[in-house]
């Protein structure tokens, strides 16, 4: 029997601008920025996901082409502080990266790209209102600082303030009027917003500005992919990943955002081959990229390879620590590789995170009836949980059909007979409370295979 394999969810984790980058100094060479993906349950094609965080390093030469003047550099107290911090942050360590950058602001109170850090990172922590704050102070320094300039408005439209954020931005646009940063932003927020004929129109003029600005031609392809015009997102990436020829060659071939939004579209596709190798590319340009992570995870799953699944998923989870499906697929991982202490924890997480979540449902009952032994239950107790999971999964996630069955048409009756041999007394008195630990059991399946 096949068990049902959540960690292959059919989810359509949709990109959105990247608001926030570690930043860097001016001259680094400028890296395509990252996302997450809200919870499952929340999920489904067209909708609107949004990022919280990215990257090692942004450029901070303006978009227009034109030298940056007037922006204070770092004592050397700070600039130390902030390089300490930039290696914490490609460690994972996003709470020694954050003291770093607050001791790099506290040694200079002009260290606008500390300032931006420190906000990409408490976007990454959940720290809204912080990130918000740190956007604002690094443009209160630099008032034409691009990177933060984006990231504090498409974080307000992430958090739903979309008006908020296309009038910050129209200012922005009056006083900037070179940049292509902040035209591609606002086409973004249009994006989020839903209005996709706004979005391809200000994408469209920030590449007028700047005919090569990478960013806006993402835009482009994920507006396509959020309005469901898949044929045409991928024609947009393939300029942008493979060219069209001599005369027309790859605008940025190891861009990781357009490979990722790619691998989406493949795995969408049913491409196994293709998005496995964007995921893979996307993960090695931009190993702190959660969603390339947590996807790549799930067809290792799919392929039994519990072991590489669980490195990515820890990976993932050191950029991403409330990413509800790597906790999800980290948790069957570790059900998988025996590890049923671990495997009931996360999943223990998810169910707490989001009791609407109907398959973490599902992969407690898988726990529950293969594992050979769960911390705090007998095993008699365990049957009964696997039981009560598998019932709550069945309430929860309605059959698409009438009279349609599923996994757990098998499994329930599978685990009431394991209960039958452990307990035969409980078995003909269902009522009757489970007792200790019997000695006899069914044999483990394996779980999914």
């Amino acid at each position: 029997m096949r068990l049902r394999s959540w960690n292959a969810l059919a989810l359509a984790a949709l990109l959105s601008m990247g608001s926030a980058a570690c930043g860097g100094k001016q001259g680094d060479s400028k890296l395509p920025t990252g996302t997450r993906v809200d919870t499952p349950s929340t999920g489904g094609p067209g909708a609107v996901y949004s990022p919280t965080g990215q990257q090692y390093a942004v450029t901070d030469a303006p978009s227009s082409g034109e030298a940056a003047t007037n922006r204070p550099r770092m004592n050397a107290q700070a600039q130390a502080a902030y390089q300490a911090g930039m290696s914490a942050f490609q460690g994972g360590d996003l709470a020694g990266a954050k003291q770093q950058f607050i001791q790099a602001t506290q040694a200079d109170a002009k260290a606008y790209q500390a300032f931006y850090s420190l906000g990409v990172v408490r976007e990454r922590l959940g720290e809204v209102s912080g990130a918000q704050s740190s956007y604002q102070k690094a443009v209160s320094i630099v008032p034409d600082y691009e990177p933060a300039i984006v990231a504090y408005a498409v974080l307000a439209a992430r958090s739903g303030k979309t008006t908020e954020a296309e009038s910050f931005l129209n200012s922005k646009m009056a006083k900037m009027p070179k940049s292509a940063a902040v035209p591609a932003a606002l086409a973004e927020v249009k994006s989020i917003q839903g209005d996709s004929g706004e979005a391809q129109k200000y994408a469209k003029e920030a590449l007028k500005r700047n005919p090569d600005y990478r960013p806006a031609m993402i835009v482009i392809a994920r507006d396509h992919y959020r309005r469901r015009r898949l044929d045409l997102a991928l024609y947009s990436l393939q300029a942008i990943l493979d060219g069209f020829g001599d005369e027309n060659p790859a605008r940025d071939k190891d861009n990781a955002e357009a490979r990722l939004l790619r691998a989406l579209i493949y795995k969408e596709q049913g491409n196994r081959k293709g998005a496995m190798e964007d995921f893979e590319r996307a993960m090695k340009t931009r190993p702190d990229l959660v969603e390339a992570r947590v996807h790549l995870a799930s067809y290792h799953l799919e392929g039994g390879n519990a072991t590489n699944a669980v490195q990515l998923l820890e990976g993932a989870l050191k950029y991403d620590n409330d990413h509800v499906l790597a906790r999800l697929n980290l948790g069957d991982a570790y059900r998988l590789l025996g590890k049923a202490a671990e495997a009931k924890k996360e999943l223990e997480w998810v169910a707490s995170k989001d009791p609407q979540l109907a398959e973490v449902h599902y992969n407690l009952g898988l726990l529950y009836l293969f594992s050979s032994s769960v911390p705090g239950v007998s095993e008699s107790q365990a049957v009964d949980r696997a039981i009560d999971e598998f019932e709550k999964y069945k309430k929860m996630k309605p059959r698409a059909k009438a009279g349609e069955k599923d996994d757990t048409d098998e499994l329930i009756p599978r685990a009431k007979t394991k209960k039958a041999i452990i307990d035969p007394k409980a078995a003909e008195n269902p009522k009757a409370a489970s007792g200790g630990t019997a000695t006899g059991s069914m044999p483990d399946s394996g779980g999914k295979k």
